[in-house]
């Protein structure tokens, strides 16, 4: 049943850690102070070890930002109804959104990819992938939220993507964002997976007040409880078909599927975290291709992000998901690579190091 997800997470292997040592000295050997770009020469090094050899690119690079809904917002979890999603959708397709200004800015393409709205298929659009796996999931605080079929559905949906994007000759992919309620299940995702207490993580996403936020908390409780079974199962699939969402699925599938092709990922904010978090669950070796984007200003995050040990690449207090901080992500990396590639070494430009 599982037979895709397995030749893909078969597919990835870990990079080659002995190959720094090459990248390290190139660095080193670069016209400035050892270290004094700082986490570029970090990220520049990283590119090194998905790609192994110069000179390094992330271009092209494509963003995915995908959409689903959630039967968790009947509870009230966000302030805004479930419509927006699919709003949001044609706004994307008609390049109105932030996500479109951002990529467009940083030079990247955008695909916009239906994996679980509400309603029916959308028109054809350029940028459109109608990949709906059902018009939304079941309500998580009582019951699971997919079937271990749905969920796999739209773990392979991802999967699809990523292929697509390596056969396109996408050097790096960007994951994003769109769906109303979905930091109630990314939440849920994070206190199974990391063992945190929602009243510490929950946050208002679309703007809740306190007396919401509690209530969001509350009902992330009931939705631990009512899976309880499926978290102590400790498989991360059954746990993401449990607690996750269509496009959160998506995501997992698209990092792992990218990792596979040797794709560089960049990870935007609270929900594709989440989303990564699954991906290296199913498969560890997918976190050696993926970058985290940003901090986002969405409670909690910071908290998950110490409890992965991980560490964005930027902080700028945002947190509208949708792909926008791995817009910028993107441009970062492409800034990395240049460094490495572009640069004149010490002994190139007859420039004494310090050695």
């Amino acid at each position: 049943m599982r037979q895709k997800l397995d030749a893909a997470i078969a597919a990835v292997r870990p990079v080659n850690q002995a190959l720094a040592t090459q990248a390290q000295a190139h660095l080193d050997d670069l016209t400035k102070p050892r270290g004094s770009l700082g986490r570029l020469e970090e990220a520049a090094l990283r590119l090194f070890l998905i790609q192994e050899r110069a000179p390094l690119s992330v271009d092209p690079a494509m963003i995915h930002t995908v959409a689903g809904d959630h039967g968790v917002a009947a509870e009230g979890v966000s302030l805004f109804p479930s419509e927006v999603t699919r709003q949001m959708v044609l706004n994307f397709t008609r390049g109105g959104a932030a996500i479109n200004v951002l990529a467009k800015t940083a030079g990247v393409g955008l695909k916009v990819v239906d994996a679980g709205v509400a309603g029916g298929p959308f028109e054809a659009a350029p940028n459109l992938v109608n990949g709906k796996v059902a018009p939304g999931t079941a309500n998580m605080a009582q019951g699971p939220a997919m079937s271990q079929a749905q969920c796999l559905a739209a773990l392979e949906l991802g999967l699809d993507l990523a292929r697509e994007a390596a056969d396109q000759g996408m050097r790096a992919v960007g994951t994003g964002d769109m769906g109303i309620a979905n930091t109630t299940p990314s939440t849920a995702l994070y206190c199974a997976f990391l063992g945190l207490a929602p009243k510490d993580v929950t946050g208002p996403g679309t703007g809740l007040d306190a007396q919401g936020v509690s209530r969001k908390a509350t009902i992330i409780e009931q939705a631990l409880k009512v899976n309880q079974a499926a978290i102590d199962s400790g498989d991360p699939l059954t746990i993401l078909a449990a607690l996750g969402g269509y496009e959160i699925a998506c995501l997992a599938g698209l990092i792992i599927g990218a990792a596979s092709r040797r794709m560089a990922v960049a990870v935007d904010g609270f929900i594709s975290t989440a989303a990564y978090l699954c991906a290296i669950r199913l498969c560890p070796a997918a976190a050696d291709y993926c970058f985290l984007s940003h901090l986002s200003a969405e409670t909690g995050h910071a908290a998950v992000l110490k409890a992965m040990d991980a560490r964005p690449l930027l902080h700028l207090d945002m947190r509208l998901g949708e792909g926008t901080g791995g817009a910028l992500a993107l441009f970062i990396l492409r800034a990395a690579a240049n460094i490495y590639n572009d640069m004149a070494t010490f002994s190139s430009a007859g420039v004494t190091d310090s050695e």
